[in-house]
């Protein structure tokens, strides 16, 4: 857009700084506020990862990187090519802030305090200039003579391009204001929630993690992996998150009672039988109680051979074919029930929101009012755990801050 004197960003999240600072690249003499209904801006940020700050995934492919995104993967891929992992790394690291990558590619500010991203984004708009305006809440926006205005409690100003990074709404209603522009809005459902298991005694194991556990939504295609995380409430981590987030709307659907397979280990029947033969071989006279030949934490071990009744003081050497495969079916195929969900309060992800139909992917406008563009959550995208969500914040805003 030329001509661009001043621009308006609702929502001081990680895609409302970032829209702001790309306004401030692209067009360095314009106007950028910056404004958050709330006290804080980068509230999200600063919980997030456990208050280290999951800013992005080490994942530079660009068709592999768009599979973690159950909602807008497809719609994505334009703009990840101008903005991707890669970029928000080098940006970060061009103002001194490092980033390192975890095992599982997850990647966190080398500090491990997500307070270091929100200064390092705070200088950043000092620096140019941006202005921010806590406490003020927009009511309205509407398109007046080529310009925008946007009325509060106590006052209207007039812009000349508006960038909405509101967030997701756990409720349809928070959308009404952007409804009212005419646009589409995909009712919004929790993502990213852990299962709750009320009637399962394996909530004991509170605290215990299987590091390779694999996760079925029974009677759906929804099959995940990854660390699974016992509960006092059920099960949470990586699997159950992804499980979760991929099948949203499935599971909204069932109003949260389904069952789920749960395979503990990633190897096959036939390997498990093989290692199962070897161990008896190997140790007969050793009670299996002490001897626990797999990758499964001890309580988890334990609890799974007393599931099927068999004895901790059995030796391994009376254990025979039978309670073998009797093993195997339990560690391959362990069934439990789920009866409602947790959703984190401070962070959650809702899957749905404005329709990406209504939105031009490669500039993040409004097809329905020129002048008017989205990033983030507030659109109908969200992804698996792992720093997607915020990738997708990052490059949306960007890319909507050229305001092309």
């Amino acid at each position: 857009m030329e001509g661009i004197k001043k621009v308006a960003v609702i929502g001081g999240g990680a895609a409302g700084f970032f829209a702001a600072l790309s306004v401030a690249e692209h067009h360095p003499t314009a106007q950028i506020t910056l404004y958050e209904k709330s006290s804080k801006v980068l509230s999200k940020v600063k919980i997030s990862g456990g208050g280290r700050c999951n800013v992005t995934h080490n994942c530079t492919d660009i068709p592999t990187l768009i599979q973690a995104y159950p909602r807008g993967g497809k719609q994505l891929k334009s703009i990840f090519h101008t903005f991707q992992p890669k970029d928000i790394i080098a940006w970060f690291n061009a103002r001194g802030v490092t980033l390192k990558t975890e095992t599982d590619g997850r990647m966190f500010p080398i500090t491990d305090d997500s307070q270091t991203i929100i200064n390092c984004l705070e200088a950043a708009c000092d620096k140019l200039g941006i202005q921010r305006q806590l406490n003020t809440g927009v009511e309205k926006i509407s398109p007046h003579e080529g310009q925008w205005t946007l009325e509060f409690k106590n006052g209207v100003i007039q812009c000349d391009a508006v960038i909405v990074t509101t967030g997701g709404s756990p409720k349809a209603k928070g959308f009404d204001w952007l409804a009212n522009l005419k646009h589409s809005i995909t009712p919004p459902v929790p993502s990213l929630f852990t299962f709750n298991m009320p009637q399962e005694d394996i909530t004991q194991l509170m605290g215990v993690v299987a590091k390779k556990a694999k996760v079925h939504i029974t009677g759906s295609k929804i099959k995940t992996e990854g660390p699974l995380l016992i509960t006092h409430w059920g099960m949470s981590g990586p699997a159950i998150l992804k499980a979760s987030s991929v099948g949203a709307r499935v599971l909204a659907d069932l109003n949260y009672h389904f069952n789920i397979r749960v395979q503990w280990l990633e190897e096959s029947p036939q390997e498990l039988l093989n290692i199962l033969e070897e161990t008896a071989k190997d140790n007969p006279q050793k009670q299996i109680g002490k001897h626990n030949p797999f990758d499964l934490p001890n309580r988890l071990w334990t609890y799974l051979f007393n599931k099927i009744k068999l004895p901790q003081d059995r030796r391994w050497n009376e254990l025979g074919q039978k309670n073998f495969h009797r093993l195997i079916d339990l560690l391959t195929n362990d069934n439990y029930t789920v009866e409602g969900k947790t959703t984190f309060k401070e962070e959650f992800v809702t899957c749905g929101g404005i329709n990406l139909k209504d939105i031009n992917m490669k500039t993040m406008e409004s097809k329905k009012a020129k002048g008017l563009y989205f990033a983030g959550e507030v659109l109908d995208i969200d992804a698996i755990t792992g720093g997607y969500n915020f990738q997708a914040a990052w490059s949306g805003g960007y890319v909507a801050g050229k305001l092309q």
